[in-house]
């Protein structure tokens, strides 16, 4: 899935920041964008565009970020809420629905690639045990399914009306592993967020809020081996 013996490209949610995910792009690298590509921003279709250019020429791929998850959901016809998802089915045109739901329901929802792991929402380590499996029917019942789209919650609602969110799952990752993560936009500073986790491994945050009035963050890394 992710080519052996090639430098990449890890970049962080896009948003619809079509501008940006150009200027990432424009790279040799293997490309690994940590999903949602989709929503809030001011051009979901050009960002798509982009993404999918990469896929034809084997120079990227996108993981499953929620975003993406429930627009694959309200084009297949299941009911769905959401201004910024109901915003990207008003514009997104008729000729890259069908070929938008096909991506999306065959991309990964989490790859692990040994020292490195790769997931929008939030890792398990039983993650390293199975592979993620088909795109769910409706939303995900599997545990390990919703970790990774929606990463760990608490079941409380956050002053912002979303769902709270929590970061224990870092203190379980294997010493020398790296998790890229996207989903919460979680730096003060611009620049990815790195936490270290009890155990010695290393989760990277890389949303630093492109599409949402903050910019696209990427990093670039050696070949995995």
């Amino acid at each position: 899935m992710i080519p052996s013996g090639v430098p990449l490209r890890i970049v962080g949610d896009v948003h619809g920041d079509s501008r940006a995910f150009a200027a990432a792009a424009e790279t040799d690298r293997f490309l690994v964008q940590l999903g949602d590509l989709v929503d809030d921003g001011p051009d979901t279709p050009g960002a798509l565009r982009i993404m999918f250019r990469l896929l034809d020429e084997k120079r990227g791929l996108f993981l499953l970020g929620n975003h993406d998850f429930k627009l694959a959901r309200a084009l297949r016809g299941d009911k769905v809420r959401g201004e910024p998802t109901a915003h990207t089915l008003a514009v997104l045109p008729a000729g890259l629905r069908e070929r938008t739901q096909a991506e999306i329901i065959a991309a990964p929802a989490w790859i692990n690639a040994g020292q490195a792991f790769f997931v929008h929402g939030g890792f398990h380590p039983y993650m390293l045990e199975q592979e993620p499996g088909p795109f769910p029917p409706g939303r995900p019942e599997d545990p390990l399914w919703a970790r990774a789209l929606f990463g760990q919650t608490t079941g409380k609602t956050s002053d912002s009306g979303k769902p709270e969110r929590v970061l224990r799952w870092v203190e379980e990752i294997p010493q020398g592993m790296t998790i890229y993560v996207g989903h919460d936009q979680r730096s003060t500073n611009g620049r990815p967020y790195v936490r270290t986790g009890r155990k010695g491994g290393k989760a990277i945050f890389m949303d630093t809020g492109a599409g949402k009035g903050g910019h696209l963050s990427w990093v670039d890394i050696d070949p995995l081996s």
